[in-house]
C-alpha cells in the first residue's frame, strides 16, 4: 500500500462513471422553499445509509476576520433556522459573539450531495437552551458538564477526572443546569444545493432570500 501522500491521492477516484449510481436531481421540480428540499434530501441521506448524516461543518470567524471551521451536529431546522449548540464560552462561542454570521456545509457521500448555509446567527432563549440539552443524551450532558472548551488543557489525567465527577452528576442529576450552554440558529440569506454526476455535470440549485420570498438560480459547476 502506497504511503506517500501524493501516490495516495492520485490513487483515489470520486464518482467513476463505471461504478458509480448517484441519484438525479431535477431543479425545475424542486419546491418554493430550501427547508423542504434540505428535509426531503435529509431524509433520503438517511435511507440511503449515509454515516452521521446530521454532521455538519461550521465555519466562523474571529474578531479579526480569520477563519475557522469546524465538525459540529445539527439540532434542528425550521422557519427560525438551523439550530446547533455550544458553551457561549467556547471558541466558536466567542467568534460568533464578534461576528454573529456563519456558514454550514453538509456532505452526503452516499449520494454525492452537498448543502451549504450561510446567514446570521443569534443564540436561541436560555429556556430553549435548557430543553434542548435535556432532549439529548446522558453523554452529552457530562460533556457539557465537564465545561472548560477550548480552554487550555494541563493534563488527559486532568481531563478523565472532570469528565468521571461529570458523568457521576449527569446520571444522578439529568436536569443539571448548564448556564453557558447555547443554542444557536443560523438563519440562512443563502442555500446551495448541490447534486454530484458521475460525468461532472453536477447540478447546483441555489436559493437566495428575498423580502419577496426565495429566488432560484442554477449555477455552472
Amino acid at each position: 500500500m502506497a504511503t506517500n501522500l501524493h501516490e495516495l491521492l492520485g490513487s483515489l477516484r470520486v464518482w467513476a462513471p463505471e461504478t458509480t449510481r448517484l441519484p438525479c436531481f431535477d431543479p425545475s421540480s424542486a419546491p418554493a422553499e430550501p427547508l423542504e428540499l434540505f428535509t426531503e434530501w435529509f431524509a433520503q441521506a438517511v435511507a440511503a445509509g449515509q454515516h452521521e448524516p446530521h454532521t455538519m461543518s461550521l465555519a466562523t470567524a474571529d474578531a479579526d476576520g480569520t477563519p475557522d471551521v469546524r465538525i459540529v451536529m445539527l439540532h434542528g431546522a425550521d422557519a427560525d433556522g438551523w439550530a446547533f449548540a455550544s458553551h457561549a464560552g467556547s471558541r466558536k462561542g466567542g467568534q460568533l459573539a464578534a461576528r454573529p454570521y456563519a456558514a454550514l456545509g453538509f456532505y452526503w457521500s452516499a449520494q454525492g450531495r452537498q448543502i451549504r448555509l450561510r446567514g446570521p446567527v443569534a443564540p436561541a432563549s436560555a429556556a430553549q437552551a435548557r430543553a434542548d440539552l435535556r432532549a439529548r443524551s446522558t453523554g452529552a450532558l457530562a460533556a457539557a458538564l465537564t465545561g472548560h472548551q477550548s480552554e487550555v488543557l494541563g493534563s488527559t489525567e486532568e481531563l478523565a477526572s472532570a469528565s468521571a465527577a461529570a458523568w457521576e452528576r449527569a446520571r444522578r442529576e439529568p436536569d443539571a443546569p448548564v448556564p453557558s450552554w447555547t443554542l444557536y440558529r443560523l438563519r440562512p440569506v443563502e442555500v446551495e444545493f448541490f447534486q454530484g454526476d458521475a460525468e461532472r455535470r453536477h447540478v447546483r440549485l441555489v436559493y437566495r432570500r428575498t423580502d419577496g420570498g426565495w429566488a432560484r438560480d442554477l449555477l455552472w459547476p
